[in-house]
């Protein structure tokens, strides 16, 4: 596939309308504070379009680990990649379920009371499995996805990548299926007698 070809592959998915939504089940679906879910894609593309840095959960060695890592969105698929021949690269191909993790903290709510501060917020929790991507074509549009994320036509300026560079990545592909957004916006919730208290209160950017 000549880069030309691989230009014209669409580098997001439209944020509306919004395709089909996340599947959820007993360990995605929200409990606490159900209402400020969402199983739509469109907000959850949006907070990983924005951030770009995923919290990946994994066992090893029966035990716990979670990496930060750059992680992008083309189309209905998410992408992290590592060092080829990795501990992480061995774990995200052997196929284990993942828990993919993307937040942030918009505002501090102030409140009258210690107890009722709080933060509007954007989360997402997503569980899928890895796929080694080793077509060529697929390896460059998902880079060419976020180089061009970040600043549009940049793919176009740079040097593509060399067989050295290819051989020591590792690409993995996320079908993005199951999982749950969350977030809070708006001001403190205050008791009735809280009021008349002389502090005070509001939102603060984070």
């Amino acid at each position: 596939m000549s880069r030309k070809e691989i230009t014209d592959i669409p580098l997001s998915l439209p944020l509306s309308p919004p395709s089909s939504p996340l599947s959820c089940c007993p360990r995605s679906r929200v409990k606490r504070a159900a209402r400020r879910a969402s199983y739509d894609r469109a907000p959850a593309y949006a907070l990983i379009d924005r951030l770009k840095t995923a919290h990946v959960g994994f066992v090893e060695d029966g035990e716990p680990r979670i990496i930060p890592i750059t992680a992008w969105r083309l189309a209905d698929d998410l992408y992290l990649h590592t060092l080829s021949g990795g501990r992480l690269a061995q774990t995200l191909a052997s196929g284990q379920l993942l828990c993919i993790s993307f937040a942030v903290t918009n505002q501090w709510v102030m409140t009258k009371s210690a107890f009722h501060h709080s933060a509007n917020y954007e989360s997402l929790v997503l569980f899928g499995r890895a796929e080694p991507v080793t077509e060529e074509s697929e390896f460059d549009a998902a880079f060419q996805a976020i180089i061009d994320q970040i600043e549009p036509g940049r793919w176009e300026q740079v040097r593509a990548p060399n067989t050295k560079e290819r051989k020591a990545t590792a690409l993995f592909r996320v079908p993005i299926e199951e999982g749950a957004f969350k977030s809070r916006t708006g001001g403190p919730g205050e008791e009735p007698e809280d009021m008349a208290l002389p502090v005070w209160h509001g939102v603060l950017p984070a």
